[in-house]
């Protein structure tokens, strides 16, 4: 059995377990990583002694004349696989689509820190804290340095023979690779949540076609069209290290195997030529310090969560995010995936559909860095030596296919797509599905305002609620998303939630009223209520007439309008250049004022119901309403043709806060202690990720496996 069978049987043997066991293959974890780690153990100390002892061995004007056309090959790439990472948001279907709020829309990520990634202050530091920018950047230096020693032949053969032994001791260690494939390939499969996967299909099907694409035949392809060097001894020759990077999802550990087939290509190419097969050496770990094309395809992920969350980047935005991209991305991708997501306004949740596409796009992406890396090598390498050849027959042969490539992938997969994939918009059952976490106690609910007796409401408010043994609560009934009725009629919401925790913890029986904005501070004035728990606002006037808790939560300032509009109200200087701006919001003086501060201009329509804000009673010429980025982020769920703005630069934050029935400052003392303990518990945190970030709100099944779902040997 060769070694790639062997491989090709770790793998399958791999995935069958996964799916067999599901979450239990979780186990092999520790396998899994542990034949990562072997791997990635003598790479570092490999390409620091390769760039060291090969660059050092150039003379002056070699090295000058490697960097600039080893550097024009790169540059070429970024541009071929920016193209293609552009082309894929071809193939997303039209949907419609809405999401939950999200931090993002209100907050700032530092800026990304080039030179701390690329300059080592420390070079003992960036080793052994795996910084490989940094760790090539001092590699290069000092053999550069090394260039113009006399004596430099004393250095040069003790490194030649430190990088033999590195290269001996990874080739022991890629003996083990089908026993670590197959802990791999068990613990992705077992674990891959195959609900995420089916929101991703889009992305993944168009991500995995153009990344087959460009790693089968647009790179080698080219590479083909430009030398003498053939596509089919490029896979003999690399087909392992292929395979090994595939499935590891990790470029890293395949370097050395990858440079020593780049030698044996370019030997064969050169007739044998001992300088031209020495170069890869150089160009490949120097090169591995740039971004490859295959992180420059994850761009294309930044267009999908923007589809996918309906805040889709508009073309025009694609230069800024192409320039962007290739410089955060000489970074790690977790962190410049967030910044890309933050700069563009998508929402900071996408993020996690990245990691979860990761599982699978990883590995693909690892594909075509592999053999870009390849590609890389041999191109500068040609062109170093001058076998670069302009056949004009064979580039237009190699432009044509690749153009009906091209077009068969992207335009085929987007027609499959539109004519066969179904996206019902399902956002609004998500939110009117939700329930409260917790059992809820047996309240009563009133739906219209009821009546209560106050014939014995005197003393002090605590004593009257514990007379009567229950907690009677006031709430806004279209208070989305701190007060709402979801589709089973039950009420529910942030602010229901707490309410229900606030009458368990005081052994009280729980009682709700609806209340309104217009009335209620005569409703409070008569302890129709013991207090309002339904995202009320403070505001100044308020707070003046009404007695308030501490404020427990703040709401973002913020805009909505439709869809098609939203890059038109980005920025607070780009709304005021609007000649006639027409507002519509809720009646709440402090947020009206908040608004005109800013907008002094702008035509205020002001409604007591915050549905009339979506029906179109407000009237066809409004430009966009005013609402709090939160609550209107869940109405967008019901009404996903709208998308939620927040206006640069700065971000205006409002106070929220329960109004206390007949101003008793002994029990809003209470109510203050109680919030602190609600915050210092973790309660308000894990209701704000439920209710508002809408973090679980769908309910999570089990994962798919054959020894729970087809066996039933377990639950």
């Amino acid at each position: 059995m060769t070694f790639s069978t062997k491989i090709l049987v770790g793998l399958g043997t791999g995935v069958a377990v996964g799916l067999f066991l599901g979450d239990r293959a979780a186990a092999l974890k520790w396998a899994a990583d542990g034949f990562v780690k072997l791997l990635q153990m003598t790479v570092l100390p490999y390409v620091t002694v390769s760039i060291i002892g090969s660059l050092g061995a150039l003379r002056a004007a070699d090295a000058r004349r490697l960097g600039l056309r080893a550097g024009a090959v790169v540059i070429a790439l970024w541009i071929v696989a920016l193209t293609f990472a552009l082309l894929i948001p071809l193939t997303f279907p039209q949907v419609e689509n809405a999401a939950f709020f999200s931090t993002t829309l209100v907050e700032r990520r530092p800026p990304f820190n080039f030179v701390d990634l690329y300059i080592p202050a420390n070079p003992f530091y960036s080793l052994a804290n795996n910084v490989v920018p940094a760790v090539v950047l001092f590699s290069i230096i000092l053999g550069a340095a090394l260039i113009g020693l006399d004596r430099k032949p004393v250095l040069l053969e003790p490194l030649r023979v430190v990088a033999e032994a590195l290269s001996r001791a990874t080739r022991f260690i890629v003996g083990l690779t089908p026993y670590g494939i197959f802990a791999i390939a068990a613990t992705a499969a077992g674990t891959l949540n195959l609900e995420q996967i089916g929101r991703l299909q889009v992305y993944l099907v168009a991500y995995v076609g153009v990344t087959l694409l460009v790693s089968l035949w647009v790179l080698p392809g080219l590479v083909a069209a430009l030398t003498p060097i053939r596509m089919r001894d490029m896979f003999s020759l690399t087909h392992n290290a292929l395979i090994t990077a595939f499935v590891a999802g990790d470029l890293f550990i395949v370097l050395p195997a990858i440079i020593e087939a780049s030698r044996t290509l370019v030997a064969r190419a050169e007739a044998g030529d001992a300088q031209a097969a020495a170069l890869p050496d150089v160009i490949v770990p120097a090169s591995f310090n740039f971004p490859h094309s295959g992180k420059l395809l994850s761009l294309s992920f930044v267009l999908f969560a923007g589809w996918f969350a309906d805040a889709v980047v508009p073309i025009s935005e694609y230069p800024r995010l192409a320039v962007t991209g290739l410089i955060t991305f000489f970074g790690s991708l977790n962190v410049a995936v967030p910044f890309l997501l933050d700069l563009f306004r998508i929402p900071a949740d996408t993020f996690q559909l990245f990691l979860a596409s990761g599982v699978i796009n990883s590995r693909f992406g690892t594909l075509v860095a592999a053999m870009h890396t390849l590609t890389v090598a041999l191109l500068g390498t040609c062109a170093m030596t001058g076998a670069l050849r302009w056949q004009r027959a064979r580039v237009v042969r190699y432009a044509l296919i690749t153009a009906g490539l091209t077009v068969a992938v992207i335009g085929g997969t987007h027609r499959v797509f539109s004519r066969t994939l179904e996206q019902p918009y399902t956002k609004d059952k998500v939110l009117t599905g939700m329930h409260l976490l917790r059992t809820p106690l047996k309240a009563v609910v009133h739906r219209s305002p009821s009546s209560p007796s106050l014939a014995a409401e005197t003393g002090p408010l605590i004593d009257a609620i514990n007379r009567r043994r229950t907690l009677r609560v006031g709430y806004l009934p279209e208070s989305l998303p701190f007060a709402f009725f979801n589709e089973q009629g039950d009420l529910v919401g942030f602010d229901i939630e707490l309410a229900h925790r606030l009458a368990g913890e005081l052994r009280l029986g729980l009682e709700f009223v609806p209340v309104t904005r217009e009335h209620l501070q005569d409703q409070l004035a008569t302890g129709y209520c013991d207090l309002v728990m339904s995202g009320v606002v403070v505001t100044t006037l308020r707070a003046s007439q009404i007695l308030f808790s501490a404020s427990y939560l703040d709401e973002t300032v913020a805009l909505i309008v439709r869809d098609g509009v939203r890059d038109q109200f980005t920025s607070w200087n780009q709304i005021r250049a609007r000649p006639h701006l027409v507002l519509a919001m809720p009646d709440v003086p402090y947020y009206v004022d908040k608004i005109r501060e800013r907008l002094p201009n702008a035509d205020i329509r002001l409604v007591q119901e915050v549905t009339a804000l979506f029906d179109g009673r407000t009237g066809s010429d409004v430009d966009a309403f005013a609402l709090p980025a939160e609550r209107g982020s869940a109405w967008t769920l019901i009404y996903p043709q709208f998308s939620v703005v927040v206006p640069e630069p700065d971000v205006v934050k409002i106070p929220l806060a329960y109004p206390i029935a007949r101003a008793d400052h002994a029990f809003a003392s209470f109510i203050n202690t109680w919030i602190g303990l609600k915050r210092d518990d973790g309660t308000l945190d894990a209701l704000y990720k439920y209710w508002i970030l809408g973090q679980n709100a769908a309910p999570q099944r089990p994962r798919w496996s054959i020894i729970r779902n087809v066996l039933h040997w377990v639950d």
